[in-house]
């Protein structure tokens, strides 16, 4: 008998019966965030809302911002800055930073639209197709927002060429990515669609983000499937939340793919983000 049989065979243990145990204890879990807040009173008042714990993103700088990140701090929402980052195609958002350099000439500007929006504990893109597929443009910015404590970092993933997420990791950020956009079609049939796959996803990989706007029907099609979420065992949680379980997952896999040297088992890799959705930014 080979000398590794009592190894693998402990190994074997360890890993098909403690760690998928504890793995079928953890409910699958979403987070949504609720985008482009700031500009419209009653859509920001909508988003805080809406129940459970929907983070918030907030654009730096706009009229009803700050009021409606106090009144979501209050809420017990996540709050996040929404950062406008230059896009591929169409009209930029005016304080939109450049994927070009100098990015020295960045600095100053990202300071005030980070201090702008109150009690933020994280960061997502709004547009940025062309600054997130630019590796000059995010080693900058992931630099900065590290340098700076600025939370975790959602990826939105408004173009498929995105490096931001492996970035914003690799400069030991908090980092997640978007898998579903619930609202690129604005029908309430194919939001609940989005959010029915958003679920599948997420019972398929323990958790997955979408990111929504402040819409009409989104919001008709949240306040319907929130509070059902308990009856189908899936939690919602926080984008924090989603990021330490990810976060956990991935330290676990080095040791894992070790271990399977001994075992010959193979060992899943991450899935791809979720594209099909993208959109151009």
């Amino acid at each position: 008998m080979s000398r590794l049989w009592p190894l693998a065979a402990a190994l074997a243990i360890l890993l098909g019966g403690l760690m998928p145990a504890a793995a079928a204890a953890q409910r699958p879990w979403i987070s949504i965030i609720v985008d482009d807040l700031g500009d419209n009173w009653d859509e920001g008042r909508a988003a805080v809302a809406l129940p459970g714990p929907v983070a918030c993103a907030f654009l730096p700088e706009s009229p009803h911002t700050r009021r409606l990140a106090e009144s979501a701090f209050r809420a017990g929402k996540e709050i996040l800055v929404h950062l406008p980052l230059e896009p591929l195609a169409g009209r930029a958002h005016p304080l939109a930073l450049s994927a070009q350099p100098p990015y020295a000439a960045n600095s100053a500007q990202l300071a005030r639209l980070l201090a702008s929006v109150p009690h933020a504990v994280g960061v997502n893109n709004h547009q940025g197709s062309r600054a997130t597929a630019n590796r000059s443009a995010m080693h900058w910015l992931m630099r900065e927002l590290s340098r700076r404590g600025s939370g975790y970092f959602v990826d939105s993933m408004t173009t498929a060429d995105s490096v931001a997420y492996p970035l914003a990791r690799a400069y030991g950020i908090p980092a997640t990515r978007r898998r579903v956009f619930l609202d690129h079609d604005r029908g309430i049939e194919p939001i609940r669609a989005q959010f029915q796959r958003l679920i599948a996803i997420a019972r398929q990989q323990g958790g997955a983000l979408a990111i929504a706007h402040p819409y009409h029907e989104t919001y008709a099609v949240l306040t319907e499937m929130l509070p059902r979420l308990s009856a189908l065992g899936v939690e919602l949680v926080p984008p924090s939340q989603l990021i330490r379980r990810t976060e956990q997952r991935l330290l676990v896999q080095p040791v894992m793919l070790r271990m399977s040297t001994a075992l010959t088992l193979p060992i899943p890799s991450l899935p791809a983000a979720d594209l099909s959705a993208a959109a151009t930014r």
